[in-house]
């Protein structure tokens, strides 16, 4: 398939991602998802895609079929993927990045969703992608050398942005939000995360993905942080990611309690409050009171 083809396809799998993820009247987005090429972000074919219990191969080697809402494998021993296009046309939706914006985009693994970021903001803004892995963090440099308003940081996620930043949008699942993500955020600014608990197998070993998890958007205004859960979503675990089974059990408890659609702020370094969906010493997730 020639490259006149490809921009078609592209478009169409752009216009399908939104339709999908229940965006309307998005043209930026619209037009970021029908520009980046996919391809430029994966290894060259045969590429694995993976389905609902495994990878398969896939037969073909023309590109055309990437266009599709399917995770391919960026590291496939890891369960590490390019992923679901429609969750990140939803996420990056509700992001509402504009032109000019300053974004940290934290687990970047080979840098296409940054580099639809990097459309979005344009010239005037500034993406800094950060990606824990050395190998896809070299990999996110060379995808996204064309990008003159991208750098590319290989690092910890919880210890970035470190400046202050518009958006703030994590592509890996951790039981608490890091403390840079809220304390760099901008007013006005948004931030976008999976909460979640690690699957486990024997002997407590974690997997590297999730047992169960969720995105929830979080909006400073003034010295307000509100917060919302937008969707049950299944990601690949942090690593290098600390914490405790009793940790663990305890947010399991509060995803099987329900209540979720009642948050509706973020408690940071203050005193716990009487309704808190979830509770730490230092934070928590405040629940709207029952009428």
């Amino acid at each position: 398939m020639d490259e006149a083809e490809l921009k078609i396809c592209r478009r169409a799998y752009a216009v399908q991602m939104l339709a999908k993820a229940g965006v309307d009247q998005d043209e930026t987005l619209l037009d970021a998802f029908s520009t980046v090429p996919r391809e430029d972000f994966l290894e060259p074919p045969p590429w694995k895609m993976r389905d609902w219990k495994r990878y398969v191969d896939v037969p073909s080697h023309d590109p055309v079929v990437l266009y599709q809402d399917m995770l391919f494998a960026l590291q496939a021993d890891r369960q590490v993927n390019n992923g679901s296009p429609s969750l990140h046309a939803g996420a990056l939706h509700r992001l509402a990045l504009r032109k000019g914006d300053t974004v940290c985009h934290i687990g970047a693994g080979s840098g296409y969703y940054t580099a639809i970021i990097a459309e979005i903001v344009g010239q005037t803004g500034r993406v800094v992608a950060v990606e824990f892995d050395t190998e896809l963090a070299q990999q996110a440099r060379r995808n996204l050398e064309r990008y003159g308003n991208v750098e590319v940081i290989q690092g910890d996620g919880l210890e970035w942005p470190r400046e202050t930043a518009d958006a703030i949008y994590v592509n890996f699942a951790l039981h608490h939000p890091a403390e840079p993500w809220i304390d760099k955020l901008a007013h006005g600014g948004r931030l976008l995360f999976p909460l979640g608990t690690p699957a486990m197998g024997a002997e407590g070993r974690l997997l590297g993905v999730t047992s169960q998890a969720a995105f929830f958007l979080i909006g400073r205004e003034g010295d307000e942080l509100r917060a919302r859960f937008l969707q049950p979503v299944n990601f690949v675990w942090g690593e290098g990611i600390s914490g405790d089974l009793s940790t663990y059990a305890a947010l399991d408890r509060a995803f099987h309690a329900g209540g979720l659609n009642r948050i509706h702020a973020l408690r940071w370094n203050a005193p716990k409050t009487e309704q808190e969906w979830y509770s730490q010493e230092r934070w928590g997730l405040v629940m709207a009171a029952l009428h």
